[in-house]
């Protein structure tokens, strides 16, 4: 049973960005940081990539635990109510995940999946390993 009405708990879904979240940020302060240029939410792209470094050929995905369901996270909970729902939702956004990673990387793309729960309570430090990865790294590459 929800603890909030449908009007309140409807208000509090609606604030959920799907773009320029803390996480997403972060890795984009550093990479600029570092002096790498990118773009936004490129269209042309399959799936519109959170970051896109045209130079390296690289985009970075930058998911939530939550709703892209990382694999043995501790915020990849399944809400108690409507779970049904919920494990619907999820299975689409994991598909469609998983083709938008299958066309970017035909297109020649090297992807690099940077998870939320590997930023919490975390510094800008903890990425200091993404500059080397993004000149040179493999085609594929989830972080944590």
């Amino acid at each position: 049973m929800d603890i909030v009405g449908p009007k309140v708990r409807s208000r509090m879904m609606s604030n959920i960005r799907g773009q320029d979240t803390k996480p997403e940020l972060q890795v984009r302060c550093f990479l600029h940081s570092k002096g790498f240029r990118f773009r936004l939410h490129d269209k042309r792209l399959p799936g519109r990539p959170d970051i896109v470094l045209p130079k390296y050929h690289v985009c970075i995905l930058v998911h939530g635990c939550f709703w892209h369901r990382h694999n043995d996270c501790r915020y990849a909970t399944v809400p108690h109510t409507r779970a049904d729902f919920w494990n619907k939702k999820f299975d689409e956004n994991v598909k469609r995940d998983r083709e938008t990673t299958d066309q970017l990387l035909v297109m020649g793309w090297r992807i690099i999946t940077i998870w939320e729960c590997g930023l919490k309570s975390r510094s800008s430090e903890s990425l200091e390993w993404l500059p080397k990865i993004v000149q040179s790294g493999p085609a594929y590459l989830a972080w944590p």
